[in-house]
């Protein structure tokens, strides 16, 4: 969840992912030291949608209802080959990516009322963020140094969601694609 920097997380706010286990070898050590999110207990992913609903709306309706939305989509494979630069973020970036914007772009419109990082943002660009909020050189090391350990592939067949405890992040619930 990029550029969702740990002073905005609070209780009972969600989100919505796609795990990327395969890159934990490559980026664990990274994220553990350089983004907020992996300290507060998000694993490695690609952001589909954050926020969410507060916790307390997510019941067993919108539950069903992501399960219809997200079923409409179909399993699919991503593949990353290079680091990627977004304000203040070094980050791996999966290609292709339009199956991940379909996914965001669908709940988005189910739910207008939570879009994409509360609207802050023009494009939503998908992304596995390793570190925020570091000087160039530290990023420059880390790219280095994650440059032999691409590429790589993952098969995406679900999305999580996610929820804030007041402190730390626990995957609620898990919706299959296709």
């Amino acid at each position: 969840m990029a550029d969702d920097s740990n002073i905005g997380f609070r209780a009972g706010q969600t989100g919505l992912i796609v795990r990327i286990p395969e890159a934990e070898p490559s980026v664990r050590r990274w994220r553990e030291r350089l983004d907020p999110s992996a300290q507060a207990g998000v694993p490695v992913h690609v952001t589909v949608l954050f926020p969410f609903l507060d916790e307390s709306r997510t019941d067993a309706l919108v539950h069903s209802a992501l399960a219809d939305v997200l079923g409409g989509h179909p399993v699919f494979d991503l593949r990353f080959e290079k680091c990627g630069r977004l304000p203040g973020v070094l980050c791996l970036v999966p290609e292709p990516d339009t199956q991940l914007r379909q996914l965001t772009e669908a709940i988005a419109d189910r739910w207008p009322e939570a879009p994409p990082y509360g609207g802050r943002f023009a494009e939503v660009v998908p992304h596995l963020t390793i570190a925020q909020g570091q000087e160039d050189a530290v990023l420059e090391e880390v790219e280095a140094d994650l440059a032999g350990k691409l590429p790589f592939t993952s098969h995406v067949s679900s999305v999580e969601l996610i929820v804030h405890d007041g402190t730390k992040w626990q995957e609620r619930a898990s919706f299959a694609l296709g």
